[in-house]
């Protein structure tokens, strides 16, 4: 392996952030809050997991935190659209959905084909700056030969969203796209008041402006500014091929005593034969600025409600499901307490006194026990303790469960978590299992069906001697093709007792002991293989077979044909999953023949189940040492290389095909994925991902890797990938795996330097600071991502103080009999079982947040905000 030479393209400095001397720093425990101050001994002393070393999801590093991180998160669901118009002449559409963030498109749904009400069902969640505005679902129909026409769209507020703690859901109707609200960007402004002999002058310095709509085919505008003030029209110079143009130009106007008249200025993209477009505007209040004398900075452009042109037609509707969360993440310290306390009732089991998770289940609502779960689950995974929580949980649902067939079959706490183990700890494992059989259904999209009241001749097409099939002839195909992929399916799974995670197979040995413990008899034989099967078929496999692309299996939806071949496939699993159960064979009768294959399969089954739950202690810690040692990379898959051929006007570029292989160490890249010989930027020396302008090189989808080379020189990669939703993926990959090198870049430059100038700013300098800003902190959540114990931590305060009522009147009912019986010790020798150290904890914790939010910074007002009128 070689380290990656200097490209001969070369990198603009930008801004260097050399471990971010401005942030503050982490406050003194005299002045801290009760949380910073409280001494060890007070909690239970815990350690964080070191027995436990079969965890398969490393920890992230220790954060270079300031004492507060304030973070942002949208969840995003995208159900589904009705009566949307017809956009091709066969009277349908293939609509898809694009989602910007300040009209950064960030999510591209997969088109749902021929269709005037699609189902989409995708899930996303996206980590933001909190200075986000807007985010924006753009309905969009794909054409092949054409441009893709825009259907409608539905804007969200940041304001809006806030609103709704809870989260917005429901159906909105989509509206017309109008060009004069279709702007972003912010505009650099110096406004000065200036005393004067006679009267005081307003003056206006237009400095530049950046990241501004692009109006015309090149991928750019051509932007100048107007100035309105008192009657008076002043206008720049016009910056062509630009969307960070540069001005420098300062205007004058007389300031009248007593004016209410705000200061306009607003952006256009200048047109030699058609119309100016529109590119956005700022509205000054001029006596707030007189109370100030002078100001300068950013202001974000705004769109012009008198210019809009919006029709009113019927343009359909969308059903979203969306949560804005603001979470103010206090330092790990702050947590402790908290975190210690949870492990301590996981560690005691059923034996702990305060039964700490149980009553976190009873006071849980059904709507968040989802997210709740999640969130246990990842905070126990990052102390080592995943499977102790979970075996807690395996105790507690089989004590209050009597009858073995509803075991694990209701939505609680245990079959929320357990559901959520399997995609955080086992989705890698569930990908090399289920993606050949998907990829090969996807192929040859086969004609399939057993039901004989849903054959359909016409769509299956001639035999070999050019006639029709019958119906008997199609049924029969369809069975040998399911039985194909079930037989292969259940070879891929036998084949991979050695390749299933450490920790889920001890997982999985921990619920078939609980259970063949609590159900001894014969008659219950087959209960603690039901109970692995109801996890692993009912609520991993089939739902990855029926819906590949929410388990990225794929990148696009499956078209009906492959969709009924993957529903009757994931009937199969389900039938093998439940044992082969007479119930689930009479709810079906016309799957008979693929009976003997399920019967078959039940077997092969149970014997994958005896020896994946053998495994022992030393056995799970060989694996998971192994596990950890191949360090399987954070991402991979092909990209294209930029390559520039050549000196001087005569250099030509293009985009070479490679491999790439992101891990915590190194992004690196070969030929293929098997080449020995690879080239590897240190990811420590990344400093910027960053997306690149589209006219740069007359493509869309390009990124640019900013790092420093080993004499510290900035260099830059440009990577294309084939769609937005790779770009995005990758960005966020790069960004996460970066977040804690030091030197990150503040601002970077969109284009590229040809010639002799930026092709974004046209600055001739070569090491100019960037002229956009840049987006570390704009990543998609994806399931392996790394653990963050403080946001975990944050996540389940804040659920906790959600129910501390609950909590306290539980806590009332149990005092009684706390106090009489045997009960924890606290500092001051007083009696305190858990639940009442949780309280006190919760309390802290509050007054750690109270003291955070008193801070000046926090209550510092934006004053350029509150000029904007």
């Amino acid at each position: 392996m070689q380290c990656l030479p200097a490209p001969s393209g070369g990198a603009g400095r930008g801004e260097w952030n050399s471990g971010d001397p401005s942030a503050p720093a982490l406050p003194s425990l005299a002045s801290a809050p009760a949380c910073l101050q409280r001494q060890s001994h007070c909690s239970p002393s815990l350690s964080r997991g070191g027995t436990h070393a079969s965890e398969p999801l490393p920890a992230r590093p220790p954060r270079r935190r300031p004492a507060m991180a304030k973070r942002s998160s949208l969840s995003i669901r995208i159900v589904e659209g009705k009566n949307l118009p017809a956009k091709d002449i066969t009277g349908s559409s293939d609509p898809y959905c694009i989602v910007k963030v300040d009209n950064e498109p960030i999510i591209r749904t997969a088109t749902v084909w021929k269709t005037l009400c699609p189902f989409w069902g995708e899930d996303y969640q996206v980590h933001l700056p909190p200075t986000f505005h807007t985010v924006a679902f753009y309905v969009m129909d794909e054409d092949a030969l054409s441009r893709d026409d825009v259907i409608g769209k539905v804007c969200l507020t940041r304001d809006a969203l806030a609103s709704h703690p809870k989260g917005f859901s429901g159906w909105t109707h989509l509206v017309e796209v109008d060009p004069n609200e279709e702007v972003q960007g912010e505009i650099h402004l110096r406004l000065e008041v200036v005393p004067g002999v006679h009267a005081s002058r307003l003056r206006c310095a237009v400095l530049e402006a950046r990241d501004l709509a692009p109006k015309d085919r090149n991928g750019a505008s051509d932007p100048f500014v107007r100035v309105h003030y008192n009657g008076r029209t002043q206008e720049t110079s016009v910056v062509k091929k630009s969307c960070y143009p540069r001005w420098n130009e300062t205007f004058d106007f007389e300031l009248e005593k007593g004016a209410s008249e705000a200061l306009l200025v607003e952006a256009w993209d200048w047109d030699l034969v058609s119309r100016n477009d529109f590119l956005g505007k700022v509205a000054v209040n001029v006596q707030r600025l007189c109370s100030a004398q002078q100001e300068e900075g950013w202001f974000r452009l705004q769109p012009d409600q008198s210019k809009s042109r919006r029709g009113k037609g019927n343009l359909g509707s969308l059903q979203l499901e969306v949560r804005l969360r603001d979470e103010t993440v206090l330092p790990s310290v702050c947590y402790q307490p908290l975190v210690q306390l949870l492990c301590q009732e996981v560690k005691l089991g059923t034996q702990g006194p305060g039964q700490l998770i149980p009553v976190i289940e009873e006071t849980t609502s059904a709507e968040c026990r989802q997210e709740v779960a999640t969130t246990l689950l990842k905070l126990f995974l990052g102390q080592g303790l995943a499977k102790d929580f979970l075996d807690l949980l395996f105790q507690l649902e089989l004590g209050r469960t009597s009858e073995a067939n509803t075991l694990f079959r209701s939505n609680s706490l245990a079959s929320k978590s357990m559901e959520s183990f399997l995609k955080v700890a086992g989705m890698r494992y569930l990908h090399g299992i289920l993606g050949p059989i998907i990829d090969r259904v996807f192929e040859e999209k086969k004609y399939v069906e057993l039901d004989p009241s849903k054959v359909e001749v016409k769509d299956v097409g001639c035999s070999g001697l050019h006639r029709p099939q019958t119906e008997a002839e199609v049924l029969e195909q369809s069975a040998q093709t399911l039985r194909a992929h079930l037989v292969a399916l259940l070879s891929a799974i036998c084949r991979s007792v050695r390749t299933c995670p450490a920790i889920v197979r001890a997982t999985f040995r921990q619920l078939f002991r609980r259970v063949r413990e609590r159900f001894p008899s014969a008659q219950h034989q087959n209960v603690p293989f039901i109970a692995v099967t109801s996890f692993l078929c009912l609520r991993f496999f089939s739902p990855a077979i029926l819906s590949p692309k929410l388990f990225h299996l794929r990148e696009r939806h499956a078209d009906a044909r492959t969709s009924r071949t993957l529903l009757l496939l994931a009937k199969a699993v389900q039938n093998i999953g439940n044992m082969d159960t007479p119930v689930s064979r009479a709810k079906e009768s016309w799957m008979e023949p693929l009976q003997p294959t399920v019967r078959q399969g039940v077997a092969q089954l149970k014997d994958f189940i005896m020896k994946l739950v053998d495994i022992e202690e030393k056995e799970e810690l060989d694996l998971q040492r192994a596990l950890n040692s191949q360090a399987p990379p954070v991402k991979e898959g092909p990209l294209f290389i930029h390559r520039t051929k050549g000196k001087g006007p005569l250099a030509s570029s293009s985009f070479k095909k490679l491999y790439f292989f992101l891990t915590t160490e190194t992004l690196s890249f070969a030929k293929t994925s098997s080449s020995k010989k690879s080239t590897f930027i240190k990811l420590a020396s990344i400093r910027a991902a960053e997306k690149v302008e589209e006219k740069s090189f007359g493509s869309s989808h390009i990124m640019q890797v900013i790092y420093a080379d080993d004499v510290g020189r900035a260099q830059t990669v440009y990577l294309q990938c084939k769609c937005v939703n790779e770009l995005n993926q990758w960005l966020s990959a790069l960004r996460k795996a970066s977040t804690n090198n030091r030197g990150l870049l503040r601002s970077y430059h969109p284009g590229i330097f040809r010639g002799d100038k930026w092709s974004c700013c046209h600055q001739k300098d070569k090491t100019d600071q960037g002229c956009d800003k840049t987006h570390s902190r704009v990543t998609l959540q994806e399931w392996n991502d790394p653990l963050d114990h403080d946001l975990e931590a944050q996540l389940i305060y804040r659920h906790l103080l959600g129910v501390e009522a609950a909590l306290r009147e539980r806590y009332q009912l149990l005092r009684g009999v706390t106090e009489a019986g045997v009960s924890p010790t606290g500092c001051d020798g007083a009696p305190e079982d858990s639940l009442a150290q949780l309280l006190r904890v919760l309390q802290d914790l509050r007054e750690a947040h109270g003291s955070s939010l008193a801070s000046p910074a926090a209550r510092e007002p934006h004053h350029l905000l509150e000029l904007q009128t």
